[in-house]
């Protein structure tokens, strides 16, 4: 089997958040995990098509890992029950993202992104790319100044009954402050920056002007249980415009998500403003 070639050092990646950053700094990794769900979940930046998916994070194909030849392979704290096996074939580089200790996930990931410069001798292209990444939150909230921007509950539908209900300290949290959104949900979350509710917590979110703003994949029977549900229509989210839908945005990721998560999020309170 033959694989495509990535000029200067043959990466694999672990983690989508890293891979992603490896495509903005201009250096596309030769394998990553998880390849197949990468439209789905990321979307944006696209994935070169000779890149080799390398199977799941937790169960990885080495026999297609050791036909890669990686000069390193990207992991986090997460993936920690691997590194015995990963340290075989090429070596590891562990970043912090999401830990316990790590505090608010946007600044983590520009610390990571500057971690991950340095181990392949990336570190003006990492620090034009955060430039240019804080110049689009900057620009979002020139956008949204001065507008009438509600409260947003941001959350994805686990089913009719549940929500991940995003707050401090996460990824999206540090976009809202960043742009100048107020997070409706005022509770302090894991350190990944969020917990799971049930519908009914919805109703702590007391401001009558805020908004629930889900992300697809809503599941399909998620919407016409609610209407159904007399639960869901005591809450203030029941009302016509107090509900709308993203396009998926990655929560588990890094500069490009929250990029990412930025844009749609400017787009939809912008053009509803």
């Amino acid at each position: 089997m033959a694989f495509a070639q990535a000029p200067g050092q043959r990466i694999v990646s672990l983690d989508y958040g890293l891979s992603s950053t490896l495509l903005s700094l201009g250096l596309p990794p030769v394998g990553i995990s998880d390849l197949a769900d990468w439209g789905r979940w990321v979307v944006e930046p696209v994935m070169p098509a000779s890149v080799v998916d390398i199977g799941s994070s937790f169960e990885v194909n080495f026999e297609t890992l050791l036909q890669l030849k990686p000069d390193i392979i990207l992991t986090t704290p997460y993936l920690d029950e691997l590194l015995p096996k990963l340290t075989s074939y090429g070596r590891v580089v562990r970043l912090e993202i999401f830990t316990p200790d790590s505090g608010p996930v946007l600044q983590s990931a520009i610390a990571a992104t500057r971690k991950l410069a340095i181990e392949i001798g990336r570190q003006t292209q990492a620090e034009a790319f955060l430039l240019r990444s804080d110049a689009f939150f900057e620009h979002c909230r020139q956008r949204l100044a001065g507008k009438n921007i509600p409260p947003i509950a941001l959350v994805n539908f686990m089913d009719a009954r549940h929500v991940r209900i995003y707050s401090n300290p996460g990824l999206f949290h540090g976009v809202f402050e960043r742009i100048g959104v107020e997070n409706a949900w005022t509770g302090t979350s894991n350190y990944w920056g969020f917990e799971t509710i049930g519908i009914e917590d919805l109703s702590k979110v007391t401001d009558p002007d805020a908004r629930l703003v889900a992300f697809d994949p809503v599941p399909p029977d998620v919407l016409p249980k609610l209407a159904e549900s007399p639960l869901w229509n005591q809450l203030q989210f029941a009302r016509p415009g107090h509900l709308s839908i993203l396009p998926a945005a990655l929560m588990f990721g890094m500069m490009n998500e929250a990029i990412r998560f930025a844009g749609l999020l400017t787009d939809l309170l912008e053009r509803d403003a």
